[in-house]
């Protein structure tokens, strides 16, 4: 891989002096031999972000809790009680209290309140790395404030409010420490089948301080609701800081704040040249009236004879064909006659075909306009790049089959979106966009390279083929793309990243269909129906559904599993389904015949192997669903919530999230009832009961929850102080999770996974030793190089040779030369050896450098 530094305020504010020697000394590009470049020979290292410490100090009736990261390179193997590397000790006040071997907590039974502390790595007996220095929480949370936004008022005069929801982190500024992106949805956001017009959708980026950076302001031709707007945070080019991508329109703006909240700059994102020569602009408003959407029909109908699936002969000839009604006019259609017909359709066809189908109230869509994918800067909020989102709308949801049911319902299957992040050649992230899983289901691959985006590759079904798209049943048919076709509805509310083929590289599970790292199809899953159900003996998909869960369930089975459960009712084989990822192949499942809404795995039956699954049982209770482990075994009838799981006990079983709308969060143990009630607080997502984030942020392995206070004035973040005997490296340098985390917010949000088992029996010899390339490790060892000289514990003449080595090493990673920044590094460690002496460098000095630097060396090999 060609892993890219980041510009740091240190190396980057070299003295001319400084980068005239560095370019006197700088290895030609000639020099360096192809080979040398990982990029090309093949390294396996994945790009994770450079973290630091993250320690945290908590104030709980017993004491002092204190929580800190064990990091991915840190890690040396394992042992039968957890993973080796670095041992740490603890100060407390400038004193050192404690050495903890076996987890990365402490308890300090005789802290306060007031006491200071940090942790120093240690290997080999000598600290390696010391932490920030922190102060104590005055209880197991802290609040991160915010900056609620102003009240609005929709055009049909109805007033709405505003409220945090989903959340997603990133280290937008590379200083090691995470920033927090947070979604703003008002109170009139819809679904995508309901009527109406909504408030826009606003994206924040905050320090953990409360310091607002900037605002995106999506503006109106984005509408607001969880399957609209997908957003993902990540590096995906690098360079040490993350980006953010979501789906944009004309009118979406950038509010740029100051340290003191004033604004700084304000701007709209810049419109692909193509479109302002086409006259669009940032004050075109496209949502629809009721009077719009009814001119809107009109048009339609007058061009019905024009549809290319009229002129090809797979559709009636003639709308009243299509309605069921005798011949009254000739095509193409008159303005006047257009008009009778579109009065016909909904005021007598569509309701007809169902009492809920008013479309004389139809309003607040957004049916037609430019599509816009676009790329930020993390940082500022500064558009770097903006394209056609791909693929566009084509209609209005007549292709799409959005008047072919009975609900008819314009700008519904058409507007389906999920996103996420996927290593899809092992090592690089990329962008995962999607659209559509009813009927024709999309998804498309990005890379960015922080100047342009690359289309990796695109996945299209094509078309559900129907006979009247007024009176049809599209679903679980399959697409005209001889390839894809097999995906429709299999698509979930969700998708995952994993290397379900142990090959690498991850793949991206779409639900009961799984896409190969390349853009192939992997597979599709189908089922018997069995008897009792809508067509017994025949052979259908799996189906669509509202829950998925991708890990390693089964630790008695190869690879990875994944668990789902299924909306189809009687026309679906299964409810709920336990199944292999390499092959799709069912393990376990049952028929229900019903829509089983939502499900969950974890480990919560503890003496039980692997991970249990269950899902919910609507009223009338189906007997033989209950609780199940990963063997299939039934473990009762009884289960426990479906609305989010959270790893936070010390012996790393699973607890579940609950409290959905106006019921206050709490955090709760299958066995040990609730642990945690998060009193002043509130989910998000209606009855999904989701926190905005339950994600590893800081601290050790365990999960923080993340949820808005009830009148949305700040995020609070809640720690878990159990003190686990449990060493693991941070969730975040595991690939599947990091990007898992990332993919969160994505619609109906569901839990992040490792790529490993991760539960009370956890066989810690199964567990990866991660191999991973962070950005801006050169820079961190440049800051902890001008950290000792201003201490005083390197000095002399020896300071200019030790910077020109990072500055070149810093340069070559800028051009993709990895091997030759290795051999800066090398000639750094080098130096700092031949100068071992108390007037140039101290003795801890040197241990830290060197240990630092032999680290980077190690990733970059």
């Amino acid at each position: 891989m060609r892993p890219r530094s980041r510009s740091r305020r240190g190396l980057a504010a070299t003295s001319g002096a400084l980068m005239a020697a560095v370019c006197a000394i700088a290895v030609p590009v000639s020099s360096i031999p192809a080979s040398a470049d990982p990029g090309r020979t093949g390294s396996a290292r994945v790009q994770l972000e450079h973290l630091d410490r993250g320690l945290v100090a908590a104030t709980t009736s017993n004491g002092v809790f204190l929580s800190w990261r064990l990091l991915g390179h840190e890690v040396t193997g394992s042992t039968a009680s957890g993973m080796t590397g670095a041992n740490f000790h603890v100060y407390r006040d400038g004193r050192r209290i404690a050495t903890v071997t076996d987890s990365t907590n402490y308890l300090d039974g005789a802290g306060t309140s007031t006491a200071t502390y940090r942790v120093a790595a240690v290997v080999g007996g000598h600290e390696v790395d010391r932490s920030a220095t922190v102060t104590a929480w005055s209880d197991a949370f802290r609040d991160l404030p915010l900056r609620k936004p102003a009240d609005g008022v929709t055009p049909a005069g109805e007033s709405y409010t505003y409220s945090a929801g989903d959340l997603s982190v990133g280290d937008v500024d590379g200083d090691g420490q995470y920033e927090y992106i947070v979604k703003w949805d008002p109170s009139n956001a819809k679904d995508v089948s309901q009527v109406g017009y909504t408030g826009n959708v606003l994206i924040d980026a905050y320090e953990l301080d409360g310091t607002l950076l900037y605002r995106v302001d999506l503006g109106v031709n984005i509408r607001a609701g969880a399957h609209y707007t997908q957003f993902l945070v990540y590096d995906f080019d690098g360079d040490g800081r993350s980006e953010m991508m979501f789906k944009t329109a004309p009118g979406t703006k950038i509010t740029r704040y100051g340290k003191k909240g004033n604004v700084v700059s304000e701007r709209y994102i810049t419109l692909p040249k193509k479109d302002v020569r086409a006259g669009v602009s940032h004050t075109d408003d496209y949502r629809l009236s009721r009077t719009d959407y009814y001119a809107h029909v009109v048009r339609m109908f007058r061009q019905w004879h024009q549809h290319p699936e009229v002129v090809a002969g797979r559709w009636p000839a003639t709308l009243e064909q299509a309605f069921g009604i005798e011949p009254r006019y000739q095509y193409p259609l008159s303005q006047e006659h257009a008009q009778a017909l579109a009065d016909h359709f909904m005021d007598v066809y569509a309701p007809s075909r169902s009492s809920r189908n008013n479309l004389r109230a139809f309003e607040g869509f957004i049916l037609h306009g430019p599509e816009y994918l676009t790329v930020f800067d993390g940082a500022t909020g500064r558009d770097l790049h903006t394209i056609d989102y791909k693929p566009g709308r084509h209609d209005d949801g007549l292709m799409w089959g959005d008047y072919a049911m009975g609900r008819i319902e314009p700008g519904n299957r058409v507007d389906r979106f999920l996103s996420g992040v996927a290593y899809l050649d092992g090592r690089r992230p990329s962008a995962v966009f999607a659209r559509g899983y009813y009927t024709r289901s999309t998804l498309v691959a990005y890379g960015w390279d922080g100047r342009r985006l690359t289309q990796n590759w695109y996945v299209d079904s094509g078309w559900t083929p129907m006979t009247n798209p007024f009176n049809d049943g599209p679903h679980g048919r399959d697409g005209t793309d001889p390839q894809f076709g097999t995906i429709t509805t299999q698509g979930q509310h969700s998708l995952s990243a994993a290397d379900v083929d142990a090959d690498g590289k991850q793949e991206i599970v779409y639900g009961g269909a799984t896409i190969d790292h390349d853009g192939t199809l992997l597979y599709s899953s189908f089922g018997q129906m069995p008897p009792g159900s809508g067509a017994p003996g025949t052979s259908a998909r799996i189906g669509h559904g509202d829950a998925m869960h991708v890990t390693d369930i089964d630790p008695n089975r190869p690879g990875l599993e994944m668990y789902q459960v299924h909306e189809g009712g009687r026309w679906a084989p299964y409810g709920y389904t336990l199944r292999d990822g390499a092959t799709g192949q069912l393990i376990y499942g049952g028929y229900t015949g019903v829509d089983t809404g939502r499900g969950m795995i974890g480990d919560v039956v503890p003496e039980h192997p692997g991970l249990e699954t269950w899902c919910s049982q609507p009223s009338g209770s189906i007997s033989g669903i209950g609780l199940r482990g990963a063997d299939g075994a039934s473990l009762g009838d009884r289960v426990p919530g479906t609305n989010q799981s959270i790893k936070w006990a010390a012996d790393m079983t699973t607890q579940i999230v609950g409290g959905s709308q106006e019921v206050t969060p709490t955090i709760g143990d299958w066995r040990r009832g609730t642990l945690l009630t998060a009193e002043g607080t509130r989910t998000n997502n209606h009855t999904k009961g989701n926190p905005g984030l339950v994600a590893d942020i800081f601290g050790d392995w365990r999960e923080e929850m993340l949820v808005r206070t009830a009148d949305s004035s700040a995020i609070r973040i809640y720690l878990s102080t159990e003190v686990t005997n449990r060493k693991l490296y941070t969730l975040m340098h595991d690939p599947q999770y990091r990007a898992e985390v990332a993919r969160q917010q994505t619609t109906y949000n569901q839990p992040s996974y490792p790529s490993f088992y991760l539960g009370s029996d956890i066989n810690w010899s199964q567990v990866p030793v991660p191999k991973i390339w962070a950005p801006g490790s050169v820079a961190a060892l440049g800051d902890q190089f001008d950290t000792q000289i201003r201490a005083g514990e390197v000095f002399g003449p020896v300071v200019l040779r030790l910077k020109v080595a990072l500055v070149e090493a810093e340069y070559h990673l800028d051009q993709g030369r990895q091997a030759a920044a290795a051999r800066a590094l090398e000639r750094f460690v080098r130096d700092l050896g031949q100068v071992k002496r108390p007037s140039h460098i101290s003795g801890a000095a040197y241990t830290a450098l060197t240990h630092q630097a032999g680290a980077v060396i190690a990733m970059l090999s």
